[in-house]
């Protein structure tokens, strides 16, 4: 495939510099974008540039994926407008080693192809780089002119909400350019690719290549992914959203997509999955006639959670979806693993009870209005059991004289009450 139309047919071109198309086509090219390994996990926020790297490959190009162990040091500012906290080595090679693991679910490092990704930290070549060395030998080839001219020096010095730019930020162009020569002259990387806003450090790269090395290397950028509503892309009240299932779970990354605007889901479903052109058009097409099936968003949602996490995953958080939303049955409840059953039901009332009060049993009618505040009174819950419209535990449950013991919780600590279809509790057993 070309990669460059592959790419722009998706959305997923910014910027090129001229003569980018002809270097891949003459040849098989390396080409690498930069991770910043400030947590021991991806966020989504990542993921085009990953993205890009695994088309990149499946083209018949060798990706490089550079851990900044050395830039993650120093903080790059672009797009920020303060100083980020700086990192030691032990975390860093400890977040790079994750990172890794994460990047493997996408390009493959492991084969003999000619094309196999490769993993780098650029901490390697920068820790004995002593400061004497680097002004000398890197410094001198770029002018404090050419870097006062990128876009996001600019922004730093003059914005209002800036205390100014530290040196040791003001270098950070000047790292990462030498990061390009590096690669270019040990891995004959050619490229490099990232987000727009590091146009301006990418170019500062080429130009270094240019001045020392006498050779001609590229950029590609894509654009920076936004919202419809003008809102950040992958922040959620919660905060980022991770890769890693410990910081976001299966289920609340799968219900992230899910949950995108319709104009959203036809941007994303380019980006963030491997749907050929025609699949896509065909999902638009459904989603046109019928957008309240959301197709886009379920086929996006599934695809991503898949190549994120894995197929059992994926059926795990449409089953635990369809337990808030749906008929769900008690035995698809009992399924749930803790965690899970904590995040679908994160934001429902919860109460609390205490742990020997249920082994000795509690009748119901009691639990649900003097125990926890299921119901205001004990008349308006025979009412509501008499009508048929209580299940505890997703069983319909009508018998006020019933006692409620430790047989009843789910994994020996949750009790689920729903009055009518949507007013969910949950009570934990403490």
């Amino acid at each position: 495939m070309n990669f460059v139309e592959e790419l722009e047919w998706r959305g997923m071109v910014h910027s090129t510099m001229p003569g980018t198309q002809e270097q891949l086509k003459k040849e098989m090219t390396s080409a690498y974008v930069g991770i910043d390994p400030t947590a021991d996990s991806l966020h989504i926020g990542h993921l085009v540039s990953v993205m890009m790297l695994r088309h990149f490959q499946r083209a018949g190009h060798r990706p490089i994926a550079l851990v900044g162990g050395a830039t993650g040091m120093i903080g790059d500012p672009s797009g920020k407008s303060q100083e980020r906290n700086l990192l030691n080595e032990e975390t860093l090679r400890r977040n790079q080693e994750a990172i890794k693991a994460q990047l493997a679910r996408f390009l493959d490092f492991t084969s003999d192809a000619p094309n196999a990704a490769l993993l780098v930290n650029n901490y390697d070549w920068m820790k004995e780089f002593s400061f004497l060395d680097f002004i000398r030998d890197v410094g001198k080839h770029i002018t404090v002119n050419y870097m006062m001219a990128k876009d996001s020096v600019k922004k730093r010095i003059s914005g209002e909400a800036s205390d100014g730019m530290s040196f040791t930020e003001f270098t950070y162009q000047l790292v990462q350019a030498y990061d390009f020569l590096f690669l270019y002259e040990n891995y004959n990387c050619k490229l490099q690719m990232g987000g727009s806003d590091q146009w301006g450090n990418i170019t500062t790269g080429t130009e270094l290549i240019r001045r020392k090395a006498g050779g001609e290397a590229f950029a590609l950028t894509c654009p920076l992914i936004t919202k419809a509503d003008g809102g950040k892309f992958g922040k959620t009240e919660s905060g980022n959203v991770w890769l890693d299932k410990r910081y976001t779970s299966p289920y609340k990354f799968y219900q992230f997509w899910l949950n995108v605007s319709d104009e959203d889901a036809e941007k994303y479903i380019k980006i963030f999955t491997f749907l050929s052109k025609e699949e896509i058009e065909a999902l638009v097409a459904e989603q046109n006639e019928a957008p309240h099936l959301r197709p886009l968003q379920k086929a996006l949602a599934k695809e991503i959670t898949i190549m994120v996490h894995s197929e059992e995953d994926y059926k795990a958080a449409v089953e635990a979806s369809g337990i808030l939303f749906g008929n769900a049955t008690s035995e698809a409840l009992k399924k749930l693993d803790e965690e899970t059953l904590l995040s679908v039901f994160e934001g429902v009332p919860q109460f609390e009870i205490s742990k020997s009060e249920i082994e000795a049993g509690v009748k119901a009618v009691d639990l649900f209005t003097e125990k926890t505040a299921v119901f205001p009174s004990k008349g308006e819950l025979r009412k509501m059991f008499q009508a048929n419209g209580f299940s505890l535990n997703k069983d319909k449950f009508t018998d006020t004289e019933a006692v409620i013991t430790s047989e009843n919780l789910i994994s020996g600590k949750y009790l689920l009450a729903q009055k009518g279809k949507k007013n969910y509790f949950l009570l934990i057993v403490k």
